[in-house]
């Protein structure tokens, strides 16, 4: 059966009356709009505006997904959840940084990229955006050129795991990181279809423009 080609989000933003800047943090502003609904009238919406990111679903050959245990604050948990980064440099393609990311989160390479999925985290909240990427293909990088981890990464722990394991810790609710949820089931899907549904690293992606106040 043919997918139904109305089933889309439809991009197309509302006039804004204004911006005000509420905050200006480290990786993140909060602004609030004077959004024109039209008929509906004007409305106040107060959102967190994000550069977006990209997350790294790497597999190998035995169908294992490597995930890094890290501490999340704002939940007060260290959370499992594949590789990730912020999409913060201006010059860099989503699938190189993707390509850092593997390489200074979980000391990886990988020679085979694609768009596994996309989504947005909390669109009612804020802009974020987040691609999800399948990385096959893969390599160690040599120990004198790992990454020196700091902060919250310094004390990661990285561990290869069954994607069925992985699956199933996310239904028993013992997985809840947003990133994990819907990359690991994304992966499972694309595995049962054969990877038929996987799209190019460079697939188009409806990505809201990342605007930041401050470098």
């Amino acid at each position: 059966m043919a997918a139904d080609p109305s089933l889309a989000d439809v991009p197309g933003s509302r006039t804004v009356l204004a911006t005000h800047e509420r905050f200006v943090g480290k990786v993140w502003e909060v602004a609030s709009d004077e959004v024109d609904l039209g008929g509906s009238g004007v409305v106040m919406r107060d959102y967190l505006r994000h550069t977006g990111a990209v997350v790294i679903v790497a597999m190998d050959a035995r169908d294992r997904v490597y995930l890094v245990r890290q501490y999340r604050h704002p939940v007060g948990a260290e959370c499992w959840e594949p590789p990730a980064g912020l999409l913060d440099e201006a010059v860099e393609s989503p699938v190189d940084a993707a390509r850092r990311e593997l390489h200074e989160e979980a000391d990886l390479t990988a020679d085979t990229w694609h768009t596994l999925v996309d989504y947005y985290p909390s669109g009612g909240g804020t802009s974020e955006a987040v691609r999800v990427f399948l990385a096959r293909g893969i390599g160690v990088v040599p120990e004198d050129e790992r990454h020196e981890r700091v902060a919250e990464e310094a004390d990661m722990i990285g561990a290869w795991v069954p994607l069925d394991d992985a699956v199933e810790a996310i239904l028993d609710g013992r997985i809840h990181a947003s990133s994990a949820v819907v990359g690991l089931l994304a992966a499972d899907r694309a595995r049962r279809d054969g990877y038929a549904s996987l799209r190019q690293a460079d697939a188009s992606w409806m990505r809201p423009e990342a605007t930041r106040l401050i470098p």
